[in-house]
């Protein structure tokens, strides 16, 4: 069984960044995707940035370019936040897609990391 672990939130200023990672442990054949989301106060979770295994990413349209999401080896991925804005506070969670030694296709996710951008 997978767990994910995520870490990197915290305060930070407008304007600023921050780093996230999502850390995968336990037994697995392949993560095929590792996928960032975002659960704002009052909001529903939204789907902020994914990486596959090999290598292709996705991003919500509204977040191009101002985060970026990169997999430095095949059990972590990192959501590189820059330019921050109040608006981007949320709980985030990494999610990973995984087949297992019997083949099985299962979605694990983690606790999620609170972001607070405010000054």
């Amino acid at each position: 069984q997978v767990q994910l672990v995520e870490s990197g939130g915290g305060l930070v200023q407008p304007g600023g960044s921050l780093r996230l990672s999502c850390a995968a442990s336990g037994s697995f054949l392949i993560i095929t995707a590792l996928t960032w989301y975002r659960q704002g106060p009052g909001k529903e979770r939204e789907l902020v940035a994914s990486i596959n295994s090999g290598g292709s990413t996705d991003y919500a349209d509204s977040l191009k370019g101002r985060f970026t999401i990169s997999r430095p080896n095949a059990r972590r991925t990192d959501l590189q936040m820059n330019s921050l804005v109040p608006e981007d506070t949320a709980v985030y969670y990494c999610k990973a897609r995984t087949i297992d030694s019997r083949n099985r296709d299962l979605e694990v996710w983690g606790q999620g990391t609170l972001v607070t951008v405010s000054s």
